[in-house]
């Protein structure tokens, strides 16, 4: 499947976002994925794995998920300056505004004569976060989340009963949530605090912790596993296809 790259400078209550837009070729309409990426922005495998998603039939827009914390086009290196300049603006910016984010991107798909109306999110490390807050908009019918950092702790700043797990009975969707036993960001003790919340909630989610590293996902590093990362799209794609198709 061919396909095509663009991006879209998107108004939000907190500046312009710019949102990257990787989709299928020529006609048809499609299902949308709100792909959030790490703290670091549209890298290139952050690009290259959202390019994959759309090479399978869906339109996937990756927004800027700092936006208001850096120019247009920022993206950060993985070493140690990109890394602590994203965790300082992941500390700085509200989860309250990811929702008006996540409200931007849905409305300007809205008008897009290729969506389908079909939606979902997916995200990898704060992403993982990011795509669960997406959960919360009514839209979103199926959620993937690779080791989503902070839903455990108070990290992000947020308003009494505005945290992410305060919020998840609201979350009408499906969720694959995916985790690395050996990731050090969200140990034993916190996946455990997430699973027993969302049990207890009853809500509709797939669990899977595997034997792998934070972001064995990303294509780049020394912690990359190729055979975990296939497995990850195949219930990615095993997602997708029973809920936005």
């Amino acid at each position: 499947m061919l396909l095509q790259s663009q991006h879209a400078d998107l108004v939000t209550p907190t500046g312009t976002m710019r949102t990257y837009v990787h989709r299928p070729a020529g006609e048809g309409r499609y299902p949308a994925v709100l792909f959030y990426s790490e703290i670091f922005q549209q890298t290139g495998p952050i690009e290259r794995a959202a390019r994959l998603l759309a090479g399978h039939g869906y339109a996937v827009l990756v927004p800027e998920i700092f936006h208001e914390l850096n120019p247009v086009g920022t993206v950060l290196a993985y070493d140690n300056p990109g890394r602590d300049k994203g965790n300082a603006d992941k500390a700085a910016k509200p989860v309250e505004d990811y929702d008006r984010d996540n409200r931007a991107m849905i409305d300007w798909l809205a008008g897009q004569p290729w969506y389908s109306g079909q939606l979902g999110a997916m995200g990898f490390c704060i992403g993982g976060h990011l795509a669960f807050r997406a959960a919360l908009q009514p839209e979103v019918r199926g959620t993937a989340c690779f080791y989503a950092t902070d839903l455990h702790t108070q990290v992000i700043p947020n308003q009494p009963g505005q945290h992410s797990m305060d919020r998840a009975g609201e979350i009408g969707g499906e969720l694959l949530m995916i985790w690395g036993k050996q990731d050090p960001h969200i140990p034993a003790t916190g996946r455990a605090e997430v699973y027993a919340r969302l049990a207890a909630l009853g809500l509709d989610f797939t669990w899977h912790e595997f034997n792998g590293q934070h972001a064995f996902m990303r294509d780049e590093g020394e912690r990359y596993d190729a055979q975990l990362q296939r497995l990850g799209y195949e219930l990615v794609f095993d997602l997708f296809g029973r809920t936005l198709r």
